[in-house]
């Protein structure tokens, strides 16, 4: 089953790999953008009205937007999710169904936020239009059917979450750099959730959907007239009231630049965030030039931390910076998610990007490709309706000047290296930044205890813990031989296990919504035959018989050779550890917890094999494998759920991570049956 894991993953890479990086275009002369400038006007309630007549396209589209002050929820932590989730359930008026059926039939798109609502579509059903978003908006119906069902969905999302290492360090990022009372810094978890009630959602939507803070903006072919005399007709009978406005205070940088480790033994690679607190303004005189610095360090596949942790390197998909700038406190980040083996190495390196674009002038042609891009990207996106409404929105929002969109492209042009790296010596902090590791200990703090930066460790909710036993020592008398003699005893014993002369399995799973259907057949004459299929059309197959081994993919035959024929021939087994009991080249090299419990890992070669200490069941085996040229990732791959065939214990589901999930769930197994000497021609 090893090999069909690993080749499984290969298809499975395809679905996670990044685009290719396509090279900006040569800049040319700054073009001239006309920003629409909005009409405006304000309700008696407080509803402020931003309308941009554009008679180009028989379309319109509508924005309500609160700009109400951010909030923490505390220990009902999720009752904005559920309020969104539960918006757009039906009004007093149109049930649900009749409310979609209608939407369709205009070929609009309507839909609603726990602080919001759009809708667009033709301008000769405008009217209609609004009439169906505002009744959404200020006329929903919660029921308990509805919120018990939208409860369940988000619960199932946190489960998936619940091991996942990219979930974990966004869960422990916002935790350490803002604190768990502050509204960036809390999140959302199960127990939170069963705290909410249909009454708190209710009570959150008549406190926060109100219309003190709330902007309407209108975009598209329509009239100034015909807008305001019907959103006063809509609209102006919503209730006058402001959301509360809480302060809180800003979070701290740390002290001294450190290390926030977060051990989670199932993760293949490590989550990677150098993180510092940053209180960037629009109106700030460095935000172009922040702009631009983070363009250079990581705005993308042209970025210095892409090409160096990728490109130089290969030690990941891609690597990334992010700041923006706004009302409230917010963070600037440099991450990346590596290989456990290479994690010290990219902190390292990202460090020396930091410094580097915080000491070092950028050069003439860094710096006119990041105007190329942000020139490029701001003139791309006024040719969209949509842009027109945020830019107006934003606007009045962040309290800009009226001709700040005018300016926009003048002002990027207008910024220079001494501008560039000012701006990234106020905002990207190497001296009390906060790297948040998420990743396998046992794995990862050898290397990182070398780089001689302080370590403290956190849970995976960001509370303070001990440092976690990478691996314990392995008792007197345990070797490679009666790890695996015991693997056999707890399937069935050796006797059974020598008496499969084939299986068969069947195992079904969904990637990105595509259902995935793997059937694998192997003898004990070292024979095997696996396809996978999506969407019932077959992907690929390998085949392994006495003549040596093929792959059919996209209707291309590859014949297999070399020291990978022999590793295939060597794992067509039905139980391969029959003959790696007696191999040298296996050993014990310690106790590792594996999803919670102790299990003796065993290396061979490229590959860890962990067996669980009380059951002796295989739980796990993980390998290094190259992705693409001078590329690796770790596949870590999790067994359970065994159940008894025919006298033999065999696992059920099959939990492949690499990068993404996938939950194989074995629908069908087959002993001694089921296969014909014909599967392998």
């Amino acid at each position: 089953m090893k090999k069909v894991i690993y080749i499984l993953a290969g298809v499975l890479l395809s679905f996670n790999m990044h685009g290719q990086v396509i090279p900006q275009p040569k800049p040319g002369p700054a073009p001239k953008v006309n920003v629409g400038k909005p009409e405006t006007f304000s309700l008696k309630n407080g509803l402020k009205v931003l309308v941009v007549e554009n008679h180009k396209l028989p379309t319109v589209s509508y924005t309500l937007t609160m700009d109400n002050a951010p909030y923490a929820e505390g220990a009902k932590k999720g009752v904005s999710d559920m309020t969104a989730a539960l918006m757009g359930s039906g009004t007093k008026k149109m049930p649900k169904d009749a409310f979609n059926e209608e939407v369709d039939f205009l070929g609009a798109s309507i839909g609603f936020g726990s602080q919001s609502a759009h809708g667009s579509g033709l301008s000769k059903y405008s009217n209609r239009i609004l009439e169906l978003m505002a009744d959404g908006a200020l006329n929903p119906v919660f029921t308990q059917e509805e919120f018990d069902k939208q409860k369940a969905q988000i619960i199932e999302g946190l489960k998936s979450d619940e091991k996942s290492a990219s979930a974990i360090a966004g869960r422990v990022g916002g935790v350490l750099v803002f604190g768990k009372n502050h509204p960036a810094g809390e999140y959302l978890s199960e127990e939170t959730l069963n705290n909410v009630t249909l009454s708190d959602v209710q009570a959150n939507y008549n406190t926060y959907f109100v219309p003190g803070n709330a902007y309407l903006v209108v975009v598209g072919d329509v009239k100034v007239k015909d807008v305001k005399k019907q959103v006063e007709k809509l609209f102006g009978s919503w209730k006058p009231a402001i959301a509360p406005n809480v302060s809180y205070s800003d979070p701290k940088d740390v002290q001294y630049t450190q290390i926030n480790f977060v051990d989670v033994p199932n993760a293949v690679q490590s989550e990677i965030s150098v993180v510092n607190v940053s209180n960037l303004k629009m109106t700030d005189k460095d935000y172009f030039a922040t702009l631009l610095a983070n363009q250079i360090l990581g705005g993308g596949g042209e970025g210095r931390l892409f090409l160096n942790l990728r490109e130089a390197h290969g030690w990941t998909y891609g690597a990334y910076s992010s700041i923006r700038g706004g009302k409230y406190v917010s963070d600037f980040s440099s991450s990346t998610s590596v290989r456990n083996t290479v994690t010290d190495s990219a902190v390292v390196e990202i460090f020396n990007e930091l410094k580097k674009i915080r000491t070092d002038l950028v050069s003439e042609e860094d710096l006119k490709n990041a105007k190329a891009k942000y020139v490029g990207s701001f003139v791309m996106n006024m040719e969209k309706p949509g842009t027109v409404a945020r830019y107006a929105l934003t606007t009045q929002t962040q309290g800009l000047p009226a001709d700040f969109y005018e300016n926009y492209i003048k002002n990027i042009n207008a910024v220079t290296a001494e501008d560039i790296r000012r701006a990234a010596n106020r905002f990207f902090s190497v001296e009390n930044a906060r790297v948040v590791i998420v990743g396998k200990a046992a794995d990862v703090l050898p290397g990182l205890e070398s780089r001689k930066m302080p370590i403290f460790y956190f849970d995976k909710y960001g509370n303070p813990t001990e440092k976690p036993v990478a691996k314990k020592a392995v008792p007197a008398g345990v070797t490679a031989k009666t790890v695996l003699d015991n693997y056999i005893k707890s399937i069935g014993g050796e006797k059974a296990a020598k008496g499969v002369k084939s299986i068969y399995t069947k195992s079904n799973a969904t990637v990105q919504g595509a259902p995935v259907v793997l059937t694998s057949k192997v003898t004990s004459d070292n024979k095997q035959a696996v396809e996978l299929t999506v969407m019932g059309n077959s992907m690929m197959k390998q085949v392994v018989n006495e003549k040596g081994a093929y792959r059919m993919g996209q209707g291309q035959k590859e014949e297999v050779k070399g020291e990978e024929l022999a590793e295939l021939k060597a794992s067509a087994v039905p139980f391969e550890e029959l003959t790696m009991a007696n191999s040298k080249d296996a050993a014990v090299t310690g106790i590792e917890a594996i999803n919670g419990s102790d299990a003796y890992s065993v290396k061979k070669g490229d590959t860890t094999y962990y067996y669980d200490v009380k059951s002796g069941y295989k739980v796990a085996e993980s390998r290094d494998q190259e992705i693409a040229p001078g590329q690796k990732t770790t596949i870590f791959t999790y067994y359970g759920d065994y159940k008894d065939v025919k006298g033999i214990k065999v696992p059920h589901n099959i939990i492949m991570n690499v990068g993404i999930e996938l939950n194989l769930t074995v629908s069908e197994v087959k002993i001694n049956e089921g296969v014909t000497p014909a599967d392998f021609q």
